[in-house]
């Protein structure tokens, strides 16, 4: 089955607000199997609803839109929907007593606006709302199935979860949709496409394979569709295990729960490995990602943002004849922070970032993308360099993201 999601709202279009309601709406429908075809936004425009529900229905079987469903006169999809199925809006008592019940535990009187919200398409299947006054609808006309949901967000999800997906798995017979994401780091998504190309070209049919680059790292997900849900799942286990065995050298975990900055807190904690940090370019960036996940203060003494010369010289302690000759963008600063770094905190790893982030060059007259990576342990200090081009942003988490790698790697080969 194929399902089209529609976001009706001027505000959407204007970017006023962000549409979270599509994805939300996305995931649940493929945990139950059922495929979404096309996400569209469209206006609060008569017309434009139209054609969009007619267009809609020449390509899938599910149609899912939210908005539009309040009392003002700019709420215009319920009268919509009842001309594009040729119908009429009748009074709902039981929608009306609802929302009096509603508004008289917050005392607050009904006026006729909210009491018109009780007018529904008399070929709907009203949805009861629990948590607002807009009442959700369910058309079943020519073979297809057309839901109309509030916009607002706990409304809809209200809905979904405790009507609408019911309802479904109810009145169809739905296959199983299965996904597994690997998470790489290292290497880019051409060089894995081609070291890949043999095994991809071998996938069953049924099975499909999806490449998500983002700063530093590299999704490989895989999903399969079939109605016999441990077949298919043996299939997609089969496939990841080819799939890691190609990649063993950048392999590093499954799922969102497996990035590298969660690799790097197991990592330290299962090892009695204490860290800090230096930052440079990366502006607290190595910082913020590992502070971000609970626990960190078992394993994370804290950091350092140098970003001026003399942060570096004053707090870290970094001669300043080695800025004045090397230049703030250089492997032996890199080395210092990392170094000086460690001393302060008397942890077992010290990460030190520098370099040019952008948008134009410094005075050290370093091409942008420019970084030094510089990790200090009891074994000594390894400095790697690169260039991670432009803009900005991408430097800046390209570095972070290389930094705690280039630190996985190094637990990994010695603990």
């Amino acid at each position: 089955m194929l399902a089209e999601i529609i976001t009706i709202g001027d505000e959407i279009l204007i970017g006023q607000i962000t549409d979270t309601n599509s994805k939300w709406i996305a995931e649940r429908l493929n945990e139950i199997g059922i495929s979404v075809y096309q996400i569209t936004s469209i206006q609060d425009d008569k017309e434009h609803i139209l054609k969009t529900l007619k267009e809609a229905e020449k390509n899938v079987d599910l149609i899912i839109i939210t908005g539009g469903l309040g009392p003002t006169k700019d709420d215009i999809t319920k009268n919509t929907l009842a001309e594009y199925f040729q119908d009429e809006l009748i009074y709902r008592p039981d929608v009306a007593e609802h929302i009096r019940q509603l508004f008289s535990k917050i005392r607050i009187r009904v006026t006729h606006l909210d009491d018109h919200q009780a007018m529904l398409p008399s070929k709907s299947v009203v949805l009861k709302n629990q948590y607002g006054t807009a009442s959700g609808m369910w058309f079943n006309e020519n073979g297809k199935i057309v839901v109309s949901l509030p916009g607002v967000p706990f409304e809809m999800k209200g809905l979904m979860s405790e009507t609408v997906i019911p309802k479904l798995q109810a009145s169809l017979k739905l296959p199983f949709i299965i996904h597994k994401t690997m998470q790489t780091y290292g290497l880019g998504e051409s060089r894995v496409a081609e070291r890949l190309e043999d095994w991809e070209g071998s996938l069953p049919k049924h099975i499909k394979m999806a490449y998500l680059p983002s700063f530093g790292k590299l999704r490989l997900r895989l999903s399969g569709k079939g109605f016999d849900q441990l077949e298919l799942k043996k299939s997609i286990d089969d496939q990841m295990t080819k799939l890691e065995e190609l990649l063993e050298d950048i392999f590093v975990g499954y799922e969102e729960s497996e990035n590298i900055e969660q690799i790097v807190h197991k990592l330290c904690i299962d090892n009695t490995l204490t860290l800090s940090s230096a930052e440079s370019c990366t502006g607290g960036k190595i910082a913020q990602m590992i502070t971000a996940i609970p626990g960190a203060s078992n394993f994370y003494k804290g950091s350092v943002i140098a970003y001026s010369k003399e942060i570096k010289e004053q707090v870290l302690g970094v001669q300043p004849d080695i800025i004045e000759e090397f230049s703030v963008v250089s492997a032996e600063v890199a080395k210092e922070m990392a170094l000086k770094c460690k001393k302060i905190f008397q942890s077992d790893f010290a990460l030190a970032t520098t370099g040019n982030a952008g948008p134009g060059k410094d005075d050290t007259d370093q091409s942008v993308g420019t970084v030094f990576i510089a990790l200090a342990s009891q074994n000594g200090v390894l400095v790697e360099e690169f260039n991670f081009g432009k803009p900005r942003e991408k430097v800046i988490n390209k570095a972070a993201n290389k930094a705690l790698e280039i630190l996985k790697n190094e637990i990994r080969k010695n603990y």
